[in-house]
C-alpha cells in the first residue's frame, strides 16, 4: 500500500492491530500513573514525580515493537503534570524548580502514552492523606468521578456532543461544584491528541463547537475538570508554562539564534506530541522558546488557577467506542470518599444506570476471566454521595 493510499484509509478500531496498539498504551499509562500516586508524599519534590511518569512512560513503550520491521514511534503523548489544589493542570516544572507537596495536598496527574500515535490519556486526583477525602475536597473530587461516570454512558454512538456538555453541568452543580470552562474532550486519532469532534465543557458564548455525533469506531478522551470556586481560571504568570506542542500548519523565519536551535530540535524531537521544556538546557528553552510562541509556531499549554483557597479536581480517561459498546482503557481507582451531598436527581440517576456494553442477542452466559485477566466491570455507576461512603463504579 502506498503512502497516499495508507492516508486515504484511515486506521481505525476496525483493525484488531490499532485496539492492541490502544490497549498496550493504556496498560503503561496505567501503570505509570499508579508509579506516581504511589510516589505523591509530603515533601515530595513535583519536578521529580513529573520526570519519573516521563521516564516511565518512556523505557516501557520503548521496550515494546524493537523488532518491528519499520520503525514505529511510541513513548510519552502528553507530558506528566502534578497540578495542586487550585492550580487547574499543565504543571510540569523546569528542573530548577523546588516546588514540593505537603501533606493535606490535592494532587492531580495528567499524562499521556502512544504506541504508533495510537494516543492513551489519564488524570487521577488523589489526596496526600490517611482516611477518608471528607469536605470540600470529597465533593470536587465526587462532582468530577460521577460527571467521568455519566459521560462515559453518554459518550455512545447517536448521541450528541451538546448531551454530554448539558448532564456534567448538571451533575457538577449537584455537588455544589462548577465545571471549570475552557476544558474540551477531543476525539483522538493516529498521532492527533486534539481531534477535531469534540466535546465542551461548558457552552457559553464565547466558546462555541460544532454539532457533532458520536460515531462506532471512535476514541475520545474525555476530560472533567470541576472546581470549588467559578470555575473561570486565570493565567497569573506566562513563565509558568512549560508545555507546548508544534502548530503544523505555522511557519516563521526566526529572528533569534537561541530560538532557531530550539525550533530545529522541537522538530526532530517532538514534531506531533506536546512536550515539556525541561526536555531542554534551561536558559537556552527559555529564551528561545519565547519567539516560537510570539509567532504562533508552538501552541502553549497554560498553567491557569483558581483562587486561592478553590480546590480543582480532574478525571480524564480514554475510551473507545467498540461494536459491543464503550470501553474506558485508562483509569485509577480512588480514595475512599465522604462527600457532603447527596445525589436525589432522578435524572443523574437513570444516566448511571445505563450499561456501557451493548446487549448481545440470545442471552449468553458471562465468560469467566482467565487467570490474570480483570473480570468484566459491572457497567451501572453509583452516585458518589454521603449515603454510600462515596462508592463509584471505579473502585
Amino acid at each position: 500500500m502506498s503512502d497516499e493510499e495508507r492516508e486515504e484509509k484511515e486506521l481505525d478500531l476496525t483493525s484488531p492491530e490499532v485496539v492492541t496498539k490502544y490497549k498496550s498504551a493504556a496498560e503503561i499509562l496505567n501503570k505509570a500513573l499508579q508509579l506516581v500516586v504511589s510516589e505523591c508524599k509530603p515533601k515530595a519534590k513535583i519536578v521529580d514525580l513529573c520526570e519519573k511518569g516521563d521516564t516511565y512512560i518512556r523505557e516501557q513503550a520503548g521496550s515494546m515493537y524493537k523488532n518491528a520491521k519499520k520503525k514505529i514511534e511510541r513513548g510519552v503523548a502528553f507530558p506528566t503534570c502534578v497540578s495542586v489544589n487550585n492550580a487547574v493542570g499543565h504543571v510540569s516544572p523546569l528542573a530548577s524548580d523546588e516546588s514540593v507537596l505537603e501533606a493535606g495536598d490535592l494532587v492531580k496527574i495528567d499524562m499521556g502514552c502512544h504506541i504508533d500515535g495510537f494516543i492513551a490519556v489519564v488524570a487521577h486526583t488523589h489526596v496526600l492523606q490517611d482516611g477518608p477525602v471528607t469536605g470540600k475536597a470529597a465533593d470536587v473530587i465526587a462532582a468530577a468521578n460521577t460527571a467521568a461516570e455519566v459521560a462515559l454512558r453518554l459518550i455512545r454512538p447517536g448521541k450528541k456532543n451538546k448531551d454530554v456538555t448539558e448532564a456534567i453541568q448538571k451533575v457538577a452543580a449537584a455537588y455544589d461544584c462548577k465545571i471549570v470552562e475552557g476544558v474540551l474532550s477531543h476525539q483522538l486519532k493516529q498521532f492527533v491528541i486534539d481531534g477535531n469532534k469534540v466535546v465542551l465543557s461548558v457552552s457559553n458564548p464565547e466558546t462555541r463547537v460544532d454539532d457533532a455525533e458520536f460515531e462506532e469506531n471512535e476514541v475520545y478522551a474525555i476530560d472533567i475538570v470541576t472546581s470549588t470556586g467559578e470555575g473561570k481560571p486565570k493565567l497569573l504568570d506566562e513563565k509558568n508554562t512549560t508545555i507546548y506542542k508544534r502548530a503544523v500548519d505555522k511557519n516563521y523565519h526566526l529572528k533569534m539564534k537561541a530560538s532557531r536551535f530550539i525550533f530545529s530540535e522541537i522538530n526532530q524531537k517532538y514534531p506531533i506530541m506536546p512536550f515539556t521544556a525541561r526536555a531542554f538546557e534551561e536558559k537556552r528553552a527559555r529564551l528561545g522558546l519565547v519567539e516560537c510562541v510570539n509567532h504562533d509556531l508552538l501552541q502553549p499549554y497554560p498553567v491557569l488557577y483558581e483562587k486561592p483557597g478553590d480546590l480543582v479536581a480532574h478525571i480524564k480517561f480514554t475510551v473507545l467506542l467498540m461494536p459491543n459498546g464503550s470501553d474506558r482503557i485508562t483509569s485509577h481507582a480512588l480514595q475512599e470518599l465522604q462527600p457532603t451531598k447527596t445525589i436525589d436527581d432522578p435524572e443523574i440517576k437513570a444516566w448511571l444506570a445505563l450499561g456501557t456494553k451493548t446487549k448481545k442477542k440470545g442471552g449468553g452466559k458471562k465468560k469467566k476471566a482467565k487467570k490474570g485477566e480483570k473480570a468484566e466491570e459491572p457497567t451501572e455507576a453509583q452516585p458518589m454521595d454521603a449515603t454510600n461512603g462515596g462508592s463509584s463504579a471505579q473502585e
